[in-house]
């Protein structure tokens, strides 16, 4: 039923059920109460279920249904590794922490009813699970192991403590050290462990590929795309027809370029630039896809499924399929492409005067590299300005606009994180055997400046018009975690200014320029960052407090984005004339799940890209177990300090491997005190650490303190040697 009608009904059945005439009773005899006939009576349960996720109602230990007196609560549960969990429940400012003897059967990512403990110790509040109300996981990645009669497969995901037990002749043959997805079927209770059956066989854990595919699988990242999809694909023309570009502003003639890394393929950019007089004329020309990704059709439905494109350590999963995101959609030079473009007349001193957004047909001129326009305009370099020599002009004019554009936002108070990036080189079997730095380079600033104004611009132009719309927006930072940032800052004799319950974008810029150089940039800048909240896409223009702007969208990249190709629609059908009231109602109808599910997969994408990452850092650094580097220390927590090496390979160094000392946790300021030595651990601070142990399957990186006259990267051969060079 959709959610009007559930709404409706929710508030029909809870009216009743509060009614002071009302008797509990059982869904069945609610059901012939209420006259509701035999085949409805799975959408009455549908409200029952609803309302008791809701915690209005509860069912008591007889299976009535009663009104809930408000000692209950329903939220999402989050286990840890170590049995005990979190609850998330909407409303409340904190998880609720549920003891590992209070869980009740619960595993991660169910939906739970539980109680508040009324004698809570500590500062958080103290649950039980009372009740499993929905499962939240059905299939889950394992490793596999094989018994004589049976088998039982141990869960990738550490917040899954136990193993499944799988029968013999539910194992699909399965074999010892094979990667499997498994259906839970059972989900235990008491001491009986849960059971389930292999569904797929990924591959055996030594085979190439098998641990990011595990990943892949783990997250539900969907990878090939449908016979019925590639059919729809099949079709699409790979030339652009007369008929396409009729009725569009034809560009072609307008020099034009993309700039891109080495080893893109789907670019979705391109740029043009001329000056008259104290004017430029920059236009920002996106890929059309929307031309080619029918409304409703399984191409868009799948799309919209996927909501990104997923960049992990060793592959793309794309959200379209290459032969669109590399053919047709992508703006190769020398071709004829549909673009729908952003045309700006910009001032001086960085003022959009005047725009134009219009569907255009382009031709490319070259495909240019970062690499070859960083020569060209920071190395100077010879060779390159002959080959490019009739586009060197508009890159300089290119670099004047960036620094003007950058400027006006940095003095608005834009927030600009320069964290140190790094690409993970993998070889043939995919070992990882470099960690390389991303350069973040005048051409890829040029490129990020010129995307944000056109993002800035579209979102400013369209909130005026008041027409539906995907917004990209990021709420102001929480006080308290401000306040605690403050609180840290000013161990380094930092100070940032805070206003009434709120803070100003500006005081952090103010900060970051103020760190920048020192030792304990990363350190606070990361600290700031996480200080902040994420931003996310939603229906309303609430502002974008990082880019210190109250206008912005995502615009520019429909190739690998959802909410792109969804407001390229819209743009699309306002310029037609097709924006009416019916068109109005379907996107107002549509957009708020779409803003929310991108806004979900985007998070996904996140995580599943960290987490391949982590692992090929952790089979890294495997390799270079017994060596010495030098970090600095970018978190403390009671149960020891992680620190983050130049490569940005993050550890832990555990309290119990600190053996000089009996060491406390200082909260107030982020450190660890000896307390005989009264030696301080604190963030931001230098320490040589010998890498002690690795950890693939929890992905974690064991480090161990060594003195201060061992040379960094000096190979230690065995634990005696270990041991010698720890601190005493």
């Amino acid at each position: 039923m959709n959610k009007e009608l559930l709404q409706e009904r929710k508030k029909m059945i809870y009216d009743f059920i509060c009614d002071e005439l009302y008797v509990p009773m059982k869904a069945k005899e609610m059901a012939i109460v209420l006259n509701v006939p035999k085949s409805q009576r799975g959408e009455l349960l549908e409200v029952l279920d609803a309302l008791t996720a809701d915690g209005k109602v509860e069912i008591s230990g007889r299976g009535k249904y009663v009104k809930s007196e408000g000692k209950y609560l329903t939220g999402v549960f989050t286990a840890h590794p170590r049995g005990f969990g979190f609850v998330t429940v909407e409303g409340e400012e904190e998880d609720i922490f549920i003891p590992a003897a209070q869980t009740n059967g619960a595993l991660h990512k169910d939906t739970v009813q539980i109680t508040l403990s009324k004698n809570s110790s500590g500062k958080r509040k103290e649950g039980t699970v009372t009740k499993i109300l929905s499962r939240g996981t059905e299939q889950l990645v394992c490793t596999y192991e094989k018994s004589k009669t049976f088998g039982f497969a141990v869960p990738d995901n550490p917040r899954f403590a136990q193993d499944i037990f799988i029968p013999q002749e539910r194992s699909k043959g399965a074999v010892s050290g094979h990667k499997v997805v498994v259906e839970i079927t059972d989900y235990g209770k008491n001491s009986k462990k849960p059971e389930g059956k292999v569904v797929e066989i990924i591959g055996h854990i030594n085979d190439p590929g098998t641990d990011i595919m595990s990943i892949v699988k783990g997250y539900d990242l969907p990878v090939e795309f449908s016979q019925k999809i590639m059919k729809q694909v099949e079709n699409v023309s790979n030339e652009v027809s007369a008929a396409d570009m009729a009725g569009r502003m034809d560009l072609r003639d307008w020099q034009t370029v993309t700039i891109d890394g080495e080893d893109a393929k789907d670019l979705d950019d391109a740029i043009t630039l001329t000056k008259e007089g104290d004017l430029y004329e920059l236009g920002v020309h996106i890929a059309d896809v929307s031309n080619y990704v029918q409304e409703s059709s399984a191409l868009d439905v799948e799309a919209l499924k996927r909501g990104t494109s997923v960049y992990l350590v060793d592959r793309v999963i794309p959200m379209l399929p290459h032969k669109l995101s590399n053919g047709i959609c992508s703006l190769n030079a020398g071709e004829n492409r549909l673009a729908l473009s952003c045309i700006m007349k910009i001032d001086e001193k960085g003022n959009v005067t005047d725009h134009t957004i219009a569907e255009t047909v382009i031709k490319v001129d070259r495909r240019m590299s970062y690499t070859s326009v960083k020569k060209i305009l920071e190395e100077h370099d010879v060779a390159e300005i002959e080959e490019y020599k009739e586009l060197v002009p508009m890159f300089e004019r290119m670099k004047e606009l960036a620094a003007i554009l950058r400027k006006k936002r940095m003095k608005r108070g834009s927030i600009d994180f320069d964290f140190p990036e790094t690409k993970i080189i993998l070889d043939e079997q995919g070992k990882p055997v470099d960690i390389k730095p991303y350069d973040r380079n005048v051409a890829t600033k040029i490129i990020e400046d010129f995307m944000l104004i056109a993002n800035e611009t579209v979102a400013q132009d369209y909130f005026w018009q008041e027409l539906p719309f995907v917004y990209r927006t990021h709420d102001n930072p929480d006080t308290e975690k401000i306040k605690k940032l403050g609180t840290f800052i000013n161990n380094f004799g930092y100070t940032i200014h805070i206003g009434q319950d709120e803070i100003h974008p500006k005081e952090l810029q103010k900060l970051l320029m103020k760190i920048d150089g020192t030792p304990e940039e990363a350190l606070i800048s990361r600290l700031t960052l996480r200080s902040m909240k994420q931003a996310k896409y939603t229906t309303v223009s609430t502002g974008h407090f990082g880019l210190a702007t109250n206008y912005y969208c995502h615009f520019t990249s429909p190739i690998r984005r959802y909410p792109d190709l969804q407001i390229h629609r819209i743009i699309k059908d306002n310029l037609r004339g097709r924006m009416n009231q019916k068109r109005i109602e379907h996107y107002d109808s549509i957009l708020p799940e779409v803003a929310k599910h991108s806004s979900e997969m985007e998070r996904r994408a996140d995580e599943a890209e960290r987490e391949t990452d982590k692992l090929k850092k952790v089979e890294y650094m495997e390799e270079r177990i017994g060596q010495v580097f030098e970090g600095v220390i970018s978190g403390v927590q009671e149960w020891g300090f992680y620190v983050e090496l130049p490569n940005t390979v993050e550890g832990l160094v555990h309290v119990t491997s600190l053996t000089d000392d009996f060491y406390h946790y200082e909260e107030s300021s982020y450190e660890m005190i000896g307390e005989r030595t009264n030696k301080h651990y604190k963030l931001g601070q230098k320490v040589k650490v010998i890498v002690a142990d690795t950890d693939k399957i929890m992905r974690t990186i064991d480090f161990r303190v060594v003195r201060d006259d061992v040379e960094p990267d000096e190979a230690v051969k065995d634990e005696a040697s270990v041991l010698s060079k720890m601190t005493d």
